[in-house]
């Protein structure tokens, strides 16, 4: 007898097996995208890093250039940030007009300070009319789009969110949500509180809900779905020198059980195309090697490099000088054990920067500023 596939649906988009990449600003751009896919065989939805509405509504030229999606990612998936429900409204327009992409997610979930100062991201859902208003330009400036939103938990745990943001979506006509399971309080520390994802899937039956935190593993992902009864799984810090997890994760879902386990020599491999790739993006080879930097020590973690090679990776500003670096490796190493596991930072703030009287009452939108919108990219 043979199982049928659990089979996400975004709109008119089947999504199988049900995996997102999630966005995350600096990393999930274009070349990075293009690993992920690569890996998944095509299998899955892999989303933007984040796009400020202001920044897209007046053509930053970064703005512009993260829209910007390869001719085989298909659906193309942008994540927009907003805080004025007009500005949001307008994104949302010149993205279908334009023809920039084929779904559309909200973050409602970014916990860094320069986000939450101006109520927006994990703070924005606190103020239920705003969040209400953004939703309502939203959805009713994308068409045929399909319109979903990520989200934590809330603010901390005396300021909850999540049951009430998800009842407002259903009634706005959000397509799916997604949540994490930590408040912004939290950032990405501690452990995420799956049975959050539970609850919000009792809570909200009529649109698909997809649990976020803490999937270093295809199993991990297995065992949310299991566990919190979700119809899918978004994937951030787990792959994080990682862009081979979604062919474990496409094995998992599939029941091949044939999961990666690279040597330092295949690795390396990978980690010379990353680089290669931003260049080629970025229109610059050192400008590409460069940003490529921060990847280093997620890719090499848990192999044996020393500290002074790994500096040396780290600093490289050319793939030549990157090659050379990577041939004097022991390059034999095997997968190591223990290797999977949190990655990036992991470490709760206990304090969320807020605007001056966010809390006095969660109906009152007052404490929203003029200057809320944030007019870069990628936060």
């Amino acid at each position: 007898m043979t199982t049928a596939l659990p089979m996400l649906s975004i709109g008119p988009h089947s999504v199988q097996p049900p995996v997102v990449l999630a966005p995350m600003a600096g990393i999930t751009n274009a070349p990075f995208r293009t690993l992920c896919r690569e890996f998944s065989g095509g299998k899955g939805l892999f989303v933007s890093e984040m796009i400020t509405t202001r920044a897209l509504v007046e053509r930053n030229e970064k703005t512009m250039q993260l829209v910007h999606f390869d001719a085989t990612e298909t659906p193309r998936s942008i994540q927009l940030y907003g805080v004025d429900p007009v500005t949001v409204g307008k994104a949302v327009r010149m993205i279908v007009d334009e023809d920039l992409a084929d779904h559309i997610d909200l973050n409602f979930g970014c916990p860094v300070p320069k986000v939450t100062r101006k109520g927006g991201g994990s703070a924005l859902p606190y103020k239920r009319p705003l969040l209400r208003a953004i939703l309502t330009e939203a959805v009713s400036n994308a068409g045929d789009l399909p319109v979903t939103m990520k989200m934590r938990k809330g603010i901390d745990d005396d300021h909850l969110t999540y049951l009430d943001a998800g009842r407002i979506a259903v009634q706005e006509g959000v397509t799916a949500i997604a949540l994490h399971g930590r408040t912004a309080a939290e950032h990405y520390g501690g452990t995420a509180d799956w049975d959050a994802i539970a609850r919000l899937k009792e809570h909200v039956p009529e649109i698909p809900v997809l649990g976020n935190g803490d999937i270093w593993s295809a199993d991990d992902a297995l065992r949310m779905m299991r566990e919190t009864g979700c119809d899918g799984v978004v994937v951030g810090r787990g792959c994080l020198g990682r862009p081979w997890l979604f062919a474990d994760l496409v094995a998992g879902f599939e029941g091949t059980g044939a999961y990666a386990a690279p040597t330092l020599r295949e690795v390396a491999a990978v980690m010379r195309r990353h680089a290669e790739l931003l260049g080629e993006w970025i229109g610059d080879e050192a400008r590409g090697v460069i940003d490529f930097r921060k990847h280093v020590a997620w890719y090499l973690k848990g192999f044996s490099v020393g500290s002074e090679m790994r500096k040396k990776l780290a600093i490289s500003s050319s793939l030549d000088e990157m090659d050379a670096h990577l041939s004097e490796l022991d390059l034999d190493q095997s997968w190591p054990v223990g290797a999977d596991g949190p990655r990036g930072r992991s470490s709760g703030n206990g304090r969320v920067v807020l605007p001056d009287g966010w809390l006095k009452d969660p109906y009152d939108c007052s404490a929203v500023s003029a200057d809320a919108e944030l007019d870069t990219s990628g936060g």
